[in-house]
């Protein structure tokens, strides 16, 4: 088939933006490369903040681990970008902290501390670089009928989180869906549009970018941009490796081994999106092996840095898609910038007050772009009935289960919280289907 001989063959250099190997300037690949960090920072530091808060950590504790957690995405984007070896996918992927290991660390964090947390992650990324060791033997499982589903899911999935960063945040505030926000959201909207429609090159490029730039600075005579957090922000800090120490309880590394199916999944399709909507293609197999060996490093990196597990992180490939600059390199920055970012806190907490309806007004951009590639993804391959019917099913157990989430009430919770992410289901229905339904012969 036409979409099997893309997949295993390596990517053409176009020579533009399209190609993995696109080298824009200095200035230009700064701009480019701060634009994926600011798309990705708050969903990254805000997994740390969640359990620090669970656990009753100090201020100081809270912002150690906030820290980690910018410095590891870092190391782990470079990774990927640059890539050592077989370990990396060599697109432009930006790793960070995930949410999708949240509902497993917060049990385990609450019965044995961050230690055992910190144990099951470099469990975890073993694993998960097996997996990716072997990933050329298990790409027949993925076609573009499965990946494609899934990407599609994560976008739908990640939809109502912009709308919620837009109306004020995540943690609905008081003043949550006031018009103050909205504005500042459909303001970033609007930019980042009409410069994406309107104008050509460099600024249509880095529109999200100038978008929450115009954004932040609006937000500031509005009283929206609290800088006092920026002035208690230490100047300079090391990373301090093992500060909690190392456990390994069995539920603890039961459960991460778990995870680490669960998220080479999602990775399988995110690393199909940035190829899809990037360049119009489909992963060839030493990119997805060096993809998922390099996110199975970030998490296994996580564990010895005092950082929750890592995974590749959706919102850039939207990113990705909405720009068209599939450069690695344009990346890579942004990885300097988020290891910087992990060692002067101040130039982290800069971008940490930055409002959440500035950071929705381009998520909902971006998720929706992630929704666009999935589709492209779909359509490249043959949609007859069978296809049809599992992209069908899909869709119904990961939009329904979490749309009714009390439907999973009598399952065990840590089961009913996986059920209900949406892109589980969807990975594991499609990946199944497609297993045991009968291939219709062309005609």
């Amino acid at each position: 088939m036409a979409s099997e001989e893309i997949a295993v063959s390596e990517p053409m250099e176009t020579g533009n933006n399209s190609s993995v190997e696109y080298k824009p300037s200095v200035r230009e690949g700064i701009v480019l490369g701060v634009q994926h960090v600011l798309a990705m920072f708050a969903g990254n530091v805000t997994v740390p903040i969640i359990v620090a808060g669970v656990l009753g950590a100090t201020v100081d504790e809270k912002v150690f681990l906030i820290q980690a957690a910018m410095f590891v995405a870092g190391i782990a984007t470079l990774v990927q970008t640059i890539g050592v070896g077989p370990v990396g996918a060599r697109l432009p992927v930006v790793q960070g902290t995930s949410f999708g290991f949240l509902p497993i660390a917060l049990p385990i964090a609450k019965a044995g501390g961050l230690s055992a947390v910190f144990g099951g992650a470099i469990v975890c990324g073993v694993v998960q670089m097996i997996l990716g060791f072997f990933m050329n033997s298990l790409r027949r499982f993925f076609p573009a009928v499965v990946s494609g589903t899934v990407v599609t899911t994560i976008g739908i999935m990640l939809l109502p989180t912009g709308i919620k960063y837009a109306a004020g945040g995540a943690h609905m505030p008081d003043d949550f869906g006031a018009l103050n926000h909205w504005g500042l959201a459909l303001l970033v909207i609007a930019i980042a549009l009409g410069l994406h429609q309107f104008v050509k090159g460099f600024f249509a490029a880095a529109s999200i970018l100038i978008a929450i730039i115009v954004g932040y600075l609006v937000a500031i005579p509005m009283g929206m941009v609290d800088f006092g957090r920026v002035a208690g922000a230490a100047w300079f800090e090391l990373p301090k490796p093992l500060a909690y120490g190392l456990d390994f309880p069995v539920a603890a590394v039961v459960s991460m081994v778990i995870m680490a199916f669960v998220t080479t999944m999602e990775s399988v399709g995110d690393i199909s999106g940035i190829t899809m909507g990037g360049a119009k293609r489909e992963p060839t197999k030493r990119e997805l092996s060096g993809g998922i060996m390099g996110d199975g490093f970030g998490t296994f990196l996580a564990g010895f840095l005092n950082a929750l597990p890592n995974t590749t992180y959706s919102q850039n490939v939207g990113l990705v898609a909405y720009t068209g600059v599939m450069s690695r390199h344009v990346v890579t920055y942004g990885g300097v910038f988020l290891i910087l970012a992990g060692l002067f806190p101040k130039l982290g907490a800069v971008v940490g007050v930055m409002p959440n309806a500035v950071l929705g007004g381009a998520a909902i951009v971006m998720f929706g772009m992630i929704v666009s590639a999935g589709i492209k993804l779909l359509a490249s391959c043959d949609l007859n009935r069978r296809n049809m019917l599992i992209i069908a099913m899909s869709l119904s157990a990961a939009i329904g289960l979490a749309q009714v989430p009390e439907a999973l009430s009598s399952l065990d919770a840590n089961l009913a919280i996986v059920l209900k992410s949406g892109v589980i289901p969807a990975g594991f229905v499609s990946l199944i289907l497609n297993l045991i339904l009968p291939k219709e012969e062309k005609a």
